[in-house]
């Protein structure tokens, strides 16, 4: 193997670090850094110091003739050359270059796009909308992050958390102007948070997250020293688990509609949306096991299939088919697809396989499409009926679906489990994650007996 030219090493090092330090996502990196290869290839007589507005224009406008690049990936491809030139190498003339000009160039995002769920036709809606301060008062501001956050591939959930935390700073500050806030105005607002609204600290840091990448990404002045600001003490939380005769107990109670599901939850482990979006081809009835796809962090994984709900799962896809032949015949057969799955597989979303193994009651119109299909069931359907099942056993300790994926490792580990196996079942990146769960192995407080049960 030939050895790493030091320069190429230092080159994609420091290039590297500016993009951590806008937030881009891991799994994006690699990405970012094959456009900027793409782009090295392509001029292999010239460096890159000797680059120049019109050789970077004419090569995005090659790019923007080229039909095989979906709208997206030329707008990804924009941004990795705007930190590639105007933050990298700092050249003067790409801070004049009209990179947004250009990111806007590109059509809406395709409906197939893994930001289905947060299509660009909602935008002016979003903008006119009381709630949100950002879209009121600065439209291309509020235009610029949405196509950041969802060029970086950011969650829908975390899109809507980090825009409410930008719409709260904005309002704190009375609207002032995004572009004339600093650090002092970030660290006040923190401060507020913990002293006045009383927040817990996992929550101020969501807020300072979503306020470092506003800064880094959307106004391209990375925050720097925020200085000191009041920080709520750190709550050390142990998850609630139910006992198996609890369990036993809940599950009797379950309304007849909730229960495969709820059952699916205790016995895999699954969180209530890995639930809910599960299809029919995630099953592998041979294997016994069920594939989590795009679970937390966007990442795989299988998690056993309980045997005793075998027949109950079988039943369920039966009944899947025949819900599905009556949509074809009614000419409501498609289902949404995640990433770019329609358009690699212009039918599969009339195929038996990709349909959601738990269907909606009655066929919706998508509003980001406008086309009337089928979906998931709603995930509050399962958390009402774990509510309603827990008062109705009487169990007075606060039940929620996360508490059967507490249970659900704790009573792995009880029976002997490693804990790197259900680390591993759980889809933790950290280990340390899953170790709060050996608070009750053992008696629940290490094994330790009361001295009150000493005593005669």
């Amino acid at each position: 193997m030939d050895p790493v030219d030091p320069r190429i090493e230092r080159f994609w090092t420091g290039y590297f670090s500016v993009l951590k330090q806008f937030r881009i996502p891991k799994r994006v990196i690699p990405w970012y850094q094959r456009h900027v290869q793409g782009f090295i290839d392509n001029h292999p007589m010239v460096r890159l110091q000797a680059q120049t507005p019109e050789t970077l224009q004419e090569w995005l406008e090659n790019l923007s003739r080229n039909s095989a690049i979906q709208d997206w990936q030329f707008r990804q491809k924009v941004d990795a050359l705007r930190l590639l030139f105007a933050h990298f190498l700092r050249f003067d003339w790409a801070r004049r270059f009209d990179w947004d000009g250009w990111a806007s160039n590109a059509q809406s995002l395709g409906k197939d796009h893994p930001t289905v769920a947060r299509t660009y036709e909602m935008i002016d809606k979003a903008v006119n909308d009381p709630q949100n301060p950002l879209g009121q008062s600065f439209p291309e501001i509020y235009r610029k992050f949405l196509t950041v956050i969802r060029l970086s591939d950011y969650a829908p959930n975390t899109e809507r958390s980090y825009l409410g935390w930008i719409n709260r700073f904005l309002q704190f500050h009375h609207r002032k102007c995004p572009f004339d806030t600093s650090e002092r105005e970030v660290s006040s607002f923190l401060e507020h948070l913990a002293i006045n609204r009383k927040v817990s600290g996992a929550t101020q840091g969501q807020a300072l997250n979503a306020l470092v990448f506003f800064f880094a990404r959307i106004l391209e002045r990375p925050l720097g020293e925020i200085g000191p600001f009041k920080r709520p003490k750190r709550a050390r939380r142990l998850p609630t688990v139910l006992s198996t005769n609890e369990i036993e107990t809940l599950f009797s109670h379950l309304q007849p509609t909730h229960a495969l599901m709820i059952r699916l939850m205790y016995g895999t482990g699954m969180r209530v949306m890995e639930c809910v979006r599960l299809r029919v081809l995630d099953l592998d009835f041979d294997y016994r096991h069920i594939l989590v796809r795009a679970g937390k962090g966007n990442k795989d994984r299988c998690v056993p299939m309980p045997e005793s709900l075998i027949p109950a799962l079988q039943y369920q896809i039966r009944r899947v088919s025949q819900v599905h032949k009556q949509d074809v015949e009614a000419g409501f057969c498609s289902v949404f697809l995640p990433d770019a799955l329609a358009r690699k597989y212009p039918n599969a979303d009339k195929e038996l396989r990709w349909q959601f193994l738990f269907p909606a009651s009655r066929i919706a119109q998508d509003p980001r499409t406008g086309i009337a299909r089928r979906h998931h069931i709603h995930q509050t359907v399962i958390q009402k009926g774990i509510k309603q099942a827990a008062a109705k056993a009487g169990i007075l300790k606060r039940v929620t679906s996360h508490t059967l994926r507490h249970s659900f490792a704790t009573h792995l580990l009880e029976s002997g489990a490693d804990i790197r196996t259900v680390q591993d079942l759980l889809g933790h990146a950290d280990v340390s994650t899953t170790q709060i769960y050996t608070h009750v192995v053992g008696r629940g407080s290490q094994g330790v007996k009361s001295p009150l049960d000493r005593l005669t």
